[in-house]
């Protein structure tokens, strides 16, 4: 590891740069997509092979499941024993932003899409597209009650920004419904309600930590995980980054994500404030990644920990799995390269 590469003395670094999501097969077994590929460890994740293709068709909507560490695509593996996967269609997608008018270019466009197995990935199924926008690996979590449900992230225009909007499934990814929209305003290619977190609460409501430009999450609240109908101020100071929601299985919630300011209190500069990149300057911290636990449902949190630094990169866009009970497995979704990928116990950071 190099110098600028700093974990915390009770994490220890996972001895692969694939940086997941990770779901476990039947038997034993990890499961990863890497792009158009279906990877499987048989060793703990230490070393990794391709199996088979996921998808041989034609577009649109051709499956990508990301390439660590970056532009990682959501994976689940329900109770049911069927894989979900929720992803960008980055082969069709066009991005333009044209900084005069502050506007995306007419002819901007970018589709989220589904595809689902249900004999651990060596055939996919019932591909199809959700809707505009894109989707980040902050989350994809399936409730008590049985529903999978995926926090999506359309492109709204003059003045452009970005919302978001869940979709859910009750059967497995057969078929979905789309939420209602999530709107904080804002103008610019980074801006408005971006990149959710998410997490099932105790009292079966869904809860939403979205990124923004407002030195904060944000957080909505749904009875369905369809419709966000409460909205406020999270309360949790935090970077223009995402952050990641973690039911654990001792019942508590791990909150991993990059502060507002280093943990010295300064804030290392900001992006933005002209109306292309956002409305207003917002922190780019991204060089320390912390954790907080919630014993209260998310109603208060411990002290937040670095757990990881990277000085002359970034560590950003963090998956959060837990192998096994109390054992958490933290990558980087954002840079440095190769990816950061570490592992550290609940018990040991738990205050």
């Amino acid at each position: 590891m190099s110098d600028s590469r700093w974990i915390h003395p009770k994490c220890e670094l996972l001895p692969s740069q694939m940086s997941g999501p990770f779901v476990e097969l039947p038997d034993g077994s990890l499961l990863t997509i890497e792009g158009n590929m279906v990877m499987i460890s048989v060793d703990d994740g230490a070393t990794w092979t391709e199996r088979n293709v996921l998808f041989n068709g034609e577009g649109p909507g051709v499956p990508d499941g990301g390439r660590s560490p970056v532009n990682r695509s959501p994976l689940i593996r329900t109770r049911e024993g069927t894989l979900i996967m929720v992803y960008t269609d980055m082969a069709e997608r066009h991005w333009q932003w044209d900084e005069a008018t502050q506007e995306p270019t007419p002819d901007t466009h970018s589709e989220v899409w589904a595809i689902r197995s249900s004999d651990d990935g060596w055939t996919w199924t019932d591909r199809q597209m959700l809707g505009d926008g894109i989707v980040c690996v902050t989350g994809i979590i399936q409730r008590t009650s049985g529903e999978v449900v995926v926090p999506l992230q359309p492109f709204i225009r003059k003045p452009s920004r970005w919302v978001t909007r869940s979709a859910v499934t009750g059967d497995d990814g057969r078929t979905w419904q789309r939420g209602n929209v999530i709107d904080l305003g804002g103008h610019g290619h980074h801006d408005g309600a971006i990149e959710a977190a998410i997490v099932e609460l105790r009292d079966s409501r869904v809860m939403l930590l979205l990124r923004t430009n407002l030195d904060q999450f944000w957080a909505a609240w749904s009875d369905d995980g369809r419709y966000f109908r409460e909205l406020a101020p999270g309360g949790i100071d935090a970077s223009a980054a995402p952050g990641f929601l973690l039911r654990l299985q001792s019942g508590r919630i791990a909150l991993v994500w990059n502060r507002l300011a280093y943990e010295d209190g300064t804030i290392p500069g900001t992006w933005g404030g002209d109306g292309n990149f956002s409305e207003r300057p917002a922190s780019s911290q991204r060089q320390e990644l912390s954790i907080a636990f919630s014993d209260d449902e998310c109603e208060s949190w411990s002290d937040p920990v670095v757990i990881a630094r990277c000085m002359d990169s970034s560590v950003a866009y963090p998956n959060v799995w837990e192998r096994r009970g109390g054992e958490i497995w933290v990558t980087s979704g954002w840079n440095p390269r190769p990816a950061l990928c570490f592992k550290l116990m609940e018990s040991d950071l738990v205050q």
